[in-house]
């Protein structure tokens, strides 16, 4: 990557952390260090793969509640789907703007569907309404295109109410805030945490029952076949111990990135609450934007219009339509993503670009 290179688009992905790929390593090499053994097998080799598997399921705990355990998957779509298809009974209600992961599962799995509004501050009504006969509840901690921190202790304490199941997708809240307590099941992806690809995992509350989503030789307790990679495991769980201790420090970085950011980009109205969000997301829009053209010239920036997973469709975003955006303005908006390796110097040379940028084609 060139060294003029402004890297803006923290939700989408983040870098691997040097931490993480040190701890990957060892697991990587060549048969002179038998680092590449399977875990599942039970001699020397693989019983030291199996061993740093559990090490690294333990960082990864650290980051979730007490009183549940953790399931290694491929990342947090699989764990959301394992989540909502192990649901038995009931109507699965979730918040208008969560991930597609969560809605078109939900969809697929034939059971009758709720979805709870937003208001125009992006935050779901904590006091929302039910359908009888609720089985889950599903609502993310923080939105991946706007930032928004839903009140999930206050829906998962009247889903319990309900009699229902309470499903947090914290992929974008993991490592970066206090995981959600009152929930039954999370699921988290280790690359949006400073991790590598290909890895997530379902956090399961003691005592709730799920069903596998893959069948095969029965590894993650009969739970999710197939062969963990150990340096996967590895990388996510240096990962997520480094996101634990840096918890902190990382939010005051990001927070003083998101001041600076205001503070160039005067003009632009942020999307979501002004409050409840995570600094490290700004969804912001000018009126008589070209997205199309202000990417393209401002090529030495990566940034979004919103969601990886639903950039290619060219249809308005899910999300800002369900906070009472029109077409227009939901494709006069940007996603602007910190990160902790992101400058000051990177948020002053990238905002003064766009800002320029969409001056000159006079929005």
């Amino acid at each position: 990557m060139p060294t003029d290179f402004i890297y803006l688009d923290h939700q989408a992905t983040t870098p691997l952390a040097p931490e993480a790929r040190d701890a990957m390593l060892p697991w990587l090499s060549g048969p002179e260090s038998m680092g590449f053994a399977n875990p599942h097998s039970m001699h020397k080799a693989g019983r030291a793969a199996a061993a740093a598997v559990e090490v690294a399921r333990e960082q990864v705990a650290g980051l979730l509640p007490k009183g549940g355990r953790v399931i290694f998957t491929s990342g947090a779509t699989e764990a959301l789907n394992q989540a909502i298809r192990s649901v038995p009974r009931g109507t699965i209600a979730y918040s208008a703007i969560e991930h597609s992961a969560v809605v078109n599962a939900a969809l697929a799995s034939g059971a009758v569907v709720q979805e709870l509004p937003v208001s125009a501050a992006g935050l779901v009504d904590p006091e929302a309404d039910f359908a009888e006969g609720t089985g889950l509840v599903a609502v993310m901690q923080v939105n991946n295109e706007i930032g928004t921190i839903q009140p999930v202790a206050r829906l998962a304490e009247r889903a319990h109410a309900a009699g229902a199941l309470f499903l947090c997708d914290a992929v974008q809240g993991a490592g970066k805030l206090a995981p959600p307590e009152e929930a039954d099941l999370i699921a988290i992806t280790a690359h949006k945490l400073y991790g590598p690809k290909g890895i997530g995992a379902l956090w399961v509350r003691d005592g709730v029952k799920i069903a596998s989503l893959i069948e095969g030789g029965g590894q993650e307790g009969g739970l999710r076949s197939g062969t963990l990679s150990p340096a996967l495991c590895a990388g996510f769980g240096a990962a997520a111990a480094l996101s634990k201790v840096r918890m902190e420090q990382d939010f005051q970085h990001l927070s003083g990135l998101a001041s600076l950011a205001r503070s160039i980009l005067t003009r632009w109205t942020i999307n979501g609450s002004e409050t409840a969000r995570w600094p490290g997301n700004l969804n912001l829009r000018l009126d008589g934007l070209n997205f199309p053209r202000l990417l393209s010239d401002c090529r030495q920036v990566a940034f979004s219009a919103g969601s990886a997973c639903g950039s290619g469709t060219g249809a308005p975003s899910r999300v800002l339509s369900a906070i009472g955006l029109e077409p227009g303005q939901a494709r006069n908006s940007i996603r602007l993503g910190f990160g902790r390796y992101t400058t000051r110097g990177d948020i002053e040379a990238a905002c003064h670009a766009i800002e320029t940028a969409a001056q000159a084609q006079g929005a």
